[in-house]
Formats: C-alpha cells, structure tokens, sequence
C-alpha cells in the first residue's frame, strides 16, 4: 500500500475510532493510537512520509498535515461531546448559564435602627446600650415607679424565674429602654446626652399596631437649664429629618411616672393620629435616686417606638409584617 492509500487508510480509521469512544478513557486510549507522538500509527505514517521518493514528499506531507488536522479536531470535538452530560427529559443542563443569584438585604428594622442613630448623631446625641434581663432596681424603683404601681403587676411584665434563680433576686425582660438612662446616669456626671436603642418586651396583645417584642428608642438629656422646649424642638427635627417635612406630628398631655411633665407624642398615620413614643422632663425623683442634684440639674427623656416609624416611612400597614420572615415582602427592603 502506497502512502496515499496509508493515509487515507488511518484518517478513515481515527474518525470512526473516535466516533465509537464511549468514555473518556476510550478516548485517550484512541488519541494515543493515532495522535501519539512517540508511538501509534502516526509516529508509523510519519516514518513512511520520510521514505518517499524527494519529488513526492511535499505533496505527500500537505496531505498529511491536512489530514492530522482534521484527526485532531474530531478528537476535541469527541472529548467536548463526552464532556457533556446527556439529557434525559426534564433533566438540568448544567452547561447552561446560571440564574442570577438575589442578593439579601439588611432587615427593614436595622436599617431603622442605622438611620435613627445617625439622625441622632447629627443632633449630638451618642449611643448607648444596656442589658435586656433586668432587675427591679433599674426597671421600676430607679423609674419612679412604686411597688403597688399597675406597670410591676407580674402579668404585665415577662418575669424570668431561671435568672431569678441564678441573681438571688427578681428578674425580667425590660419592659422600656428607659433602663439604660439610669444605667448611664450612674455611671456619668452631667452633661449627659444619649439615645438607646433596642428590643423591649411587653405582654401586649398582638394586633396591627402592637407586639409583645418591640423596639424603642431611648433619648436622654441632662444639664444646667434643659427645657420643654428644648425635648419639642429635637423630637421635631428628629421626626423632620426621618419621615420628611410633610409629617404631622402633635404632643398631648400625659403621664408617666419617671417624667414631670409628661406628654405623648403622635404621628398623623393613615388618615388618624397614632402615638409613636412618650416624653417627658426628668422627674426630679429619678435625678436623686441616680445622685444629680435635681436643684442644679434638669433633663427631658423620650421612649420612641421604631416599627411605628418604620411602618409610616415605608407604608407598612401591619407591625406583625417584620417578624413573619415572609421574603415576599422583604425583598422589597433589599
């Protein structure tokens, strides 16, 4: 057989070789055979090339090349085949590009959370934060509120008999974030401005507007000459610079025992006034029991509810929204 006919010979071959390779190991045992370069039939071929008669050989050697060219790309075609997993119906095409993938979002009452402490921080107020298992002490006594007081009723409070046990003494979940102005006024001469923020509990029954777990902001300012009117004028600008100038908002007499004066603080929402927080000047009471000299010194104090504000600025119209985990209505957040 001539070298033509050798050639032709091995490319018909190869390319039914590599046709028949079922796996990828017979088909590195079939490029081996005809592709490779220190044994097999094209190592063979090339020997016989180099025996050719001078005037044949350029002729001889395109087609050759032309054919090894040709081996060579069936075979990288086969291996691009076999690569691919074959598809039954309704299988994945793991070849195909991806789905984007949804990239998660900070929770709508962070985000709250982080936008409440930089408006704060721009009004020159600093964060401060306090436990949430608390005594009595900083709870109730240090607030003004007196043993036979309707707020200490066990069942309007969530009383914790484990740590109880452990502290020698009666303990529960924080029912206002109020806990922290006393932690901080025992701790630090005046001046004192800050703001707390965290989770409080409460044995509310759950509807729209209400949640046994909730989360509130503290604000505390004591000094020489604090006024009522200084607590209205940040309360403003607070709600102004979060909800926007359009917001509504009205103080209305009140009482609580830790402020005297005291006040509610309301928010136009959904066409009626709903209360966000109350405020108050420090009674002089809760300035002795912490030892600031209610002569010299005087405050105001505010507890805000966040989901109350976060429900207005995003449109929320049901508080229970923030703690079913439903992503439908999360992603909006992201």
């Amino acid at each position: 057989m001539d070298a033509v006919a050798q050639i032709a010979a091995y490319e018909s071959d190869a390319l039914a070789a590599l046709a028949a390779a079922a796996s990828a190991d017979d088909l590195e045992a079939v490029r081996i055979k005809f592709l490779g370069k220190k044994q097999g039939r094209l190592k063979d071929l090339q020997t016989l090339i180099g025996k050719v008669p001078a005037d044949e050989r350029p002729a001889i050697g395109k087609r050759f090349n032309e054919v090894k060219d040709r081996v060579t790309a069936a075979c990288e075609v086969r291996q691009s085949e076999l690569l691919k997993p074959r598809q039954s119906a309704g299988a994945i095409d793991v070849t195909l590009p991806g789905l984007p993938l949804r990239l998660g979002g900070v929770h709508p009452l962070t985000q709250t959370i982080q936008e409440f402490r930089d408006v704060m921080a721009r009004l020159g107020f600093s964060v401060a934060d306090g436990p949430e298992v608390e005594d009595e002490w900083h709870n109730f006594e240090a607030l003004n509120i007196p043993a036979d007081h309707p707020a200490r009723d066990p069942l309007e409070n969530f009383y914790v008999a484990a740590a109880e046990a452990l502290a020698g003494g009666p303990r529960l979940l924080r029912s206002q974030t109020s806990t922290v102005q006393i932690r901080v006024m025992e701790r630090t001469r005046p001046p004192v401005r800050i703001v707390s923020l965290g989770r409080v509990y409460r044995p509310d029954a759950i509807d729209a507007t209400h949640s046994c777990m909730f989360h509130q902001m503290e604000g505390l300012m004591v000094d020489r000459g604090v006024t009522m009117a200084h607590l209205k004028t940040v309360l403003r600008q607070f709600a102004t610079a979060y909800l926007g100038d359009s917001v509504e908002i009205r103080f209305r007499p009140s009482f609580f025992p830790f402020t005297e004066p005291s006040v509610e603080f309301d928010m136009r929402w959904r066409d009626r006034w709903l209360e966000v927080g109350g405020a108050g000047m420090v009674d002089p009471n809760v300035l002795g029991a912490v030892g600031y000299d209610p002569e010299v010194y005087t405050g105001f104090a505010f507890g805000l509810g966040i989901e109350r504000f976060c429900m207005q600025r995003y449109g929320v119209t049901d508080i229970r929204n923030f703690y079913e985990s439903d992503v439908r209505f999360l992603r909006q957040f992201a």
